[in-house]
């Protein structure tokens, strides 16, 4: 696929989703937009402060909005879908849909996926959403994510060893410790393999990666 076409199944594929997003909260979908992206990004736009202005969201409302994070094309306003499902569907939920885009997805939602990743880790105030009891206080287990911080952890040195998009390993290196320590035991294998991997990749900054884990250990 050259990458023109790219950015226009991108365009596309985020149009439909703020599409949905928009149709499932009442914000008219008749938004002025030239492109495709101008629309979804007016889209996203109008949608933004309803979401966050909710204490509850429906639950089928869970998974347009993950699917509009990981292909809204823009790094820093991805966290417009990202942040309204942490406060109301909790962090370790979306955690875990992110992991499956990054184990499932195409190439475009693994690429958006790590995107979403970094403000799936944004800290959560009690004054930003109302989805909070009165108290100021929420269910912990909402926001619980350490097995699912370990599957990230495993799926993406999967995809560094198996992947054969470079720039799909070179984002989620991005993402990955240097520190041995930061890897659980049972992955400490897959670790290894990841490591040797990153040694003989094309990509100089996934050697350097590499180079950084064995500066690490010495």
């Amino acid at each position: 696929m050259t990458e023109r076409a790219e950015d226009t199944e991108r365009e596309r594929a985020f149009l439909a989703c703020a599409v949905e997003v928009a149709r499932l909260i009442g914000v008219d979908v008749d938004r002025p937009g030239a492109t495709a992206r101008g629309h979804a990004r007016s889209l996203a736009g109008a949608v933004k402060r309803p979401l966050l202005e909710h204490a509850h969201l429906p639950e089928e409302l869970f998974t347009p909005l993950m699917a509009a994070a990981v292909h809204d094309p823009d790094p820093s306003f991805c966290r417009w879908f990202v942040e309204p499902a942490l406060y109301c569907f909790g962090r370790r939920r979306v955690l875990e849909a992110l992991v499956e885009y990054l184990r499932t997805g195409t190439d475009l939602e693994r690429a958006g996926a790590t995107r979403a990743w970094y403000w799936a880790h944004m800290p959560l105030r009690v004054d930003r959403s109302p989805a909070y009891a009165p108290d100021g206080t929420r269910d912990p287990a909402m926001d619980t994510s350490r097995d699912a911080e370990d599957a990230w952890l495993e799926v993406s040195m999967q995809v560094l060893v198996e992947a054969t998009h470079e720039g799909i390993r070179n984002r989620v290196l991005r993402m990955l410790p240097t520190s041995p320590e930061a890897y659980p035991p049972r992955l400490h294998d897959l670790f290894e393999r990841s490591l040797s991997a990153a040694r003989a990749d094309p990509d100089e900054d996934n050697r350097r990666w590499a180079r950084a884990v064995d500066r690490a250990r010495s």
